[in-house]
């Protein structure tokens, strides 16, 4: 007898085993295949579902979707979990069942009309608050109630007009931008030093961000030319104010 020490060298596979192997690899890869295609068709059964429940849902609650402000976000975000946009189009199932689209169109264009009037006043830039406030008493008691919430969704409508209009989030404020102008870092954080009392005094910037007068002048300089800040020159040291921070704009 003759005994082997250790384990024995594994034998080259041959042609047979190659083939072998990639038989069960393209096996493997097709059962993969199929298994992806069945756990999509579950899915998109899922999805169908759940539109249809969706749609079940808005018609039962048409009145409150569309007076109620706050039962109105939560459907929208409802939507959203599902990839459905009711604000799509003012025209097809939704805006028909809803009047969705034609209520976030007609908001827009009034933002759009509130902003060209008082962009004299603010430099296009103007307090959440104060646009709602402003749009509350253009609509009138009469029409739907509407949210904060639903003036953003409305202006992020406005965006397929091309630059311009935008929120900013401010500290703990929201400001709505109507001019086609991009603030860079240091001058959004200017606009966030002005949240408090609406305007910013250069050597206190100077102190407080370490900056020199040179940047500071950039920063601010540019945003004067845009109509954005205005100069109080009447201080005892010069005050550079944001209008549009100025609060109860909307009794002006």
């Amino acid at each position: 007898h003759i005994y082997l020490s250790g384990r024995m060298a594994r034998r080259p596979m041959g042609m047979h085993g190659l083939r072998a192997d990639e038989a069960r690899k393209a096996q493997l890869a097709a059962r993969g295949e199929e298994m992806e295609e069945i756990q999509m068709a579950k899915m998109q059964e899922q999805l169908a579902l759940f539109k249809t429940k969706l749609q079940e849902f808005a018609v039962k609650y048409k009145k409150d979707i569309q007076q109620n402000p706050v039962f109105r976000k939560d459907f929208q975000h409802m939507c959203g979990q599902i990839g459905v946009d009711p604000l799509a189009s003012n025209k097809g199932f939704w805006a028909e069942l809803l009047g969705v689209g034609d209520f976030y169109y007609e908001l827009g264009v009034q933002i759009v009309q509130i902003c060209l009037a008082t962009r004299a006043q603010n430099g296009g830039l103007m307090d959440l608050k104060d646009l709602k406030v402003r749009l509350e008493k253009r609509r009138g008691k009469a029409m739907q109630a509407l949210s904060e919430d639903d003036i953003e969704r409305a202006i992020r409508k406005l965006k397929v007009l091309g630059r311009g209009f935008d929120v900013l989030p401010v500290k703990n404020r929201k400001i709505v931008q109507s001019v086609p102008v991009e603030l860079n870092v240091d001058q959004s954080v200017l606009l966030d030093l002005a949240e408090a009392c609406a305007f910013v005094v250069e050597s206190k910037v100077m102190a407080q961000l370490g900056w020199t007068r040179d940047r500071f002048q950039a920063a601010v300089g540019q945003m004067m030319n845009q109509g954005l800040v205005w100069l109080d020159a009447q201080s005892s040291e010069p005050e550079y104010w944001f209008p549009g921070m100025l609060p109860n704009q909307s009794a002006v």
